[in-house]
């Protein structure tokens, strides 16, 4: 399912010219089953852009398609269930969304909203809370004895559940330590490999060098770049403006350069760093 936006522009109260400007002319397409990350510094449109895939907010001026469904600035919010099932969204910390007595009832609240029978929505949740790493055991506990890593991974089953093609994720790995990081990133591009679009706003760079696939910057409202997250790490202009920070690897190879180690372009994973470094060793 490819999303795309056509010079889309939305005003926060927009029948006040001195409102705010949430998004400025933005066109950019996300391509269908691919893991695409969105960066960019606090207030830069990150959030206001993906809620408009779903029809959380509407645009003020241009549209956006998501497959077959189109969203304008008429767009009324009768018949968005269909929508919103297709686009699944885990918050930043969604576990303090969590409300029912029991982890199955709360895996089980999206697919029945969405008109999923009982039956089938039970059998969603005891697939989906394996699929995240937990036994089916948990499903008659209380979700508020969980630690708050069990309890995102419960979150995060109540958005799978419901089966979405495509799943935004905003900063899906805040206040998660190294290992509870790699392993829910981990588990989103499982879910990209098995067919789903992945569309991750993260400040977290190094998320972006190892997962994703496409790499889109924004600052004060606008789409500054869009390209593969090599190209983006390696672009000076964007380096030189502060729009965009390194991951780890491509600090580390910057303090090598300066100890007469030659990169061509910045190495920006761990196992890119490691083969440049393994390659200029021998070679001497």
């Amino acid at each position: 399912m490819q999303i795309e936006f056509k010079n889309v522009t939305h005003s926060y109260e927009s029948n006040n010219p001195l409102s705010g400007l949430g998004l400025a002319d933005v066109s950019c397409k996300i391509e269908d089953k691919a893991f695409t990350a969105i960066v960019g510094k606090t207030g830069s449109g990150k959030s206001t852009l993906v809620r408009h895939i779903n029809a959380l907010l509407k645009p003020t001026s241009g549209e956006i398609k998501v497959g077959d469904r189109v969203i304008t600035p008429e767009t009324n919010n009768k018949n968005l269930k269909p929508l919103r099932k297709q686009v699944g969204m885990v918050f930043q910390f969604p576990e303090s969304q969590l409300f029912e007595d029991t982890v199955e009832k709360d895996i089980m609240f999206g697919p029945k909203n969405f008109g999923i029978p009982e039956e089938e929505a039970r059998e969603a949740a005891h697939k989906m809370i394996k699929v995240v790493g937990l036994s089916e055991d948990y499903l008659d506990r209380s979700p508020f004895d969980l630690s708050g890593g069990q309890m995102r991974r419960v979150a995060i089953a109540g958005v799978l559940a419901s089966d979405p093609e495509t799943i935004i994720l905003d900063e899906p790995t805040a206040g998660l330590d190294p290992v509870g990081r790699k392993e829910i990133m981990d588990l989103f591009k499982e879910q990209q490999q098995n067919g789903k679009t992945i569309i991750l706003i993260t400040h977290n760079m190094d998320d972006v060098a190892n997962y994703a696939e496409t790499m889109m910057v924004m600052h004060d409202s606008r789409l500054r770049a869009v390209g593969t997250p090599k190209d983006i790490f390696n672009d000076q202009d964007l380096l030189d403006k502060k729009l965009i920070s390194l991951p780890q690897s491509a600090v580390f190879a910057q303090k090598l350069a300066k100890k007469n180690f030659k990169f061509e372009s910045l190495p920006i994973t761990i196992n890119e760093l490691t083969a440049e470094i393994k390659q200029q060793i021998h070679g001497e």
